[in-house]
């Protein structure tokens, strides 16, 4: 060691020992890399000596506890849409763009309520993607459990990536794939480990994420309404600087288009509730806080955010939230938050996988994926669902890595406007389904003004659908969705005409379930 050079990228100095320390990164990769194998083999191995075992298997626990649902209801709807991306709404609307979170709140809020309907008449594992095939046949199960899929493996390759920045500002010599990779291995681990380490995790991530916007609502609050020593925030910067609505009234539509993006998986605690102790009463819960999560995290304080500074100040990618706190003198303010962005990448890394694993499950139980892929360990974890995804989700790193403006753009451009789909086949499903659970006795969770309400929401989404083709920073986006949305479409009738056998036995799975 004494003929080797001190360079800082083999090298950590280990300021607690005031020590150098020998690391290697292509060796300690190659031996990551060589455990984790050794692991997935392992467990690749006990699982396929275990008997496949279907959703209505009695081992399959529900092991979630109302609080696990209560905290990913609260805190799984905060994310960097909000702690980063609201700076692109604001410059976009102006001090009005807390109007644009209201609207959309609403909007996201009520689509919730249809969603818990079904989920209160209908408990399932599979959430919409059974609702979807219930209303409309094995076309809509199947297009609509893919593309979700999908969008979840694509969301946790990117933020991996983003995790994997964030870390490399503090460890820049160890490369952002590297990074990437650790995080997507920590991530699996938590959830291969049992359902329950799945919900305690993100009972964590999320009160941190929640304890943050509260604290900074508490500050920037005393900033606002002058309790904050020599304070400079003015509810004159609603209107100074161009006026209440510096763009007009067509950027509050703009940007409403650009906030929805942030509130993307709020549905996920309908799909986890269905694995906890109590579905019913947790999925309710869980539908009748969304509004009010929606209005005291985004929209104020998006609102304490433009009248603690005018609104010109606010740069496109900073975060707004680190702005202020800076504006206020408080030292640390942007590690503090990134930091918190951090835990808020590794709660969406964590629910994604969580999420894209039992749409596996799902599709496999349907016979519309693999049947390997429904196999589950004691402990209720669908292993090899979650392997799939991790592998899929690191394989968008690696593209991120190797064609980050063009396969990889692809790939977020395809995903961007999918879930708009899936809110309007969720609006659509509660359509079509309310007679039904009228009919069975089991509607005992309603969605308000049945149906002008959901017409109203799904005249909405299609509004939002039709802003994207019109504008053209988001017509690429819409139109590669679409042809997500064929090469699906076209992957189910490929898949009837090359096995027919499995289609049929779809059908016939699905005419036992209904009958029940």
């Amino acid at each position: 060691m004494n003929d080797a050079k001190l360079n800082p990228s083999s090298y950590i100095y280990m300021k607690a020992t005031g020590k150098f320390i020998f690391f290697s990164y292509r060796k300690w990769f190659l031996t990551m890399l060589i455990i984790c194998i050794h692991g997935v083999k392992s467990i690749i191995i006990e699982e396929l000596k275990m008997p496949i075992h279907t959703e209505h298997d009695p081992r399959l626990k529900s092991v979630l506890k109302t609080r696990h649902i209560s905290m990913l209801a609260l805190g799984g709807v905060i994310g960097a849409g909000l702690f980063v991306g609201s700076s692109s709404v604001i410059a976009a609307a102006g001090p009005a763009a807390f109007i644009c979170y209201a609207i959309t709140g609403i909007m996201v809020g009520l689509i919730m309520r249809m969603l818990g309907e079904m989920a209160a008449a209908h408990p399932s594992k599979g959430s919409f993607v059974d609702f979807s095939r219930l209303a409309f046949g094995n076309l809509a199960g199947f297009s609509t459990g893919w593309l979700y899929w999908y969008f979840w493996v694509v969301v946790v390759g990117f933020e991996a990536v983003v995790g994997g920045q964030i870390i490399n500002q503090w460890l820049p010599h160890i490369p952002v794939w590297i990074i990437s990779l650790a995080l997507l291995i920590l991530m699996t681990s938590l959830n291969l480990l049992s359902v329950s380490s799945f919900g305690e995790a993100e009972y964590w991530f999320a009160g941190i994420k929640v304890a943050a916007i509260i604290v900074f609502l508490v500050i920037v609050g005393a900033y606002v309404f002058k309790v904050w020593p020599n304070s400079t925030a003015s509810f004159s910067n609603l209107t100074q600087h161009g006026g209440f609505l510096p763009h007009g009234t067509l950027a509050l539509f703009s940007g409403v288009v650009s906030v929805i993006f942030s509130m993307s998986g709020v549905e996920v605690a309908t799909i986890a509730a269905a694995e906890s102790d109590n579905p019913t009463k947790n999925i309710r819960r869980a539908v009748n806080t969304v509004m009010a999560r929606i209005l005291v995290f985004f929209v104020l304080s998006t609102l304490f955010i433009v009248v603690a500074q005018p609104w010109t100040s606010i740069i496109p990618g900073k975060s707004p939230f680190v702005a202020t706190l800076e504006k206020m003198g408080i030292p640390g303010a942007g590690t503090i938050l990134t930091i918190v962005i951090l835990v808020a990448v590794l709660s969406v890394l964590n629910a994604g996988l969580y999420t894209a694993s039992r749409l596996l499950h799902v599709l496999s139980s349907n016979n519309e994926a693999p049947s390997w892929l429904a196999r589950k360990n004691k402990r209720g974890v669908p292993v090899l669902g979650v392997l799939t995804s991790t592998l899929v989700g690191y394989g968008c790193v690696v593209i991120a890595a190797l064609w980050p403006d063009t396969a990889f753009q692809f790939l977020l451009d395809s995903s961007g406007a999918l879930f708009l789909f899936i809110y309007l086949v969720i609006c659509l499903s509660q359509l079509k389904l309310r007679k039904k659970w009228i009919q069975e006795g089991t509607l005992t969770f309603k969605m308000w003004l049945h149906p002008w309400l959901p017409l109203f929401v799904t005249l909405c989404i299609i509004a939002v659908l039709v802003s994207m083709g019109i504008n053209p920073a988001t017509r690429l986006s819409l139109l590669q969705s679409i042809i997500a949305i064929f090469v699906i479409v076209i992957a189910y009738f490929a898949m009837k005409i090359v096995s027919p056998n499995k289609a049929s036995q779809v059908q016939q799975i699905n005419s036992v379930r209904h009958t029940k």
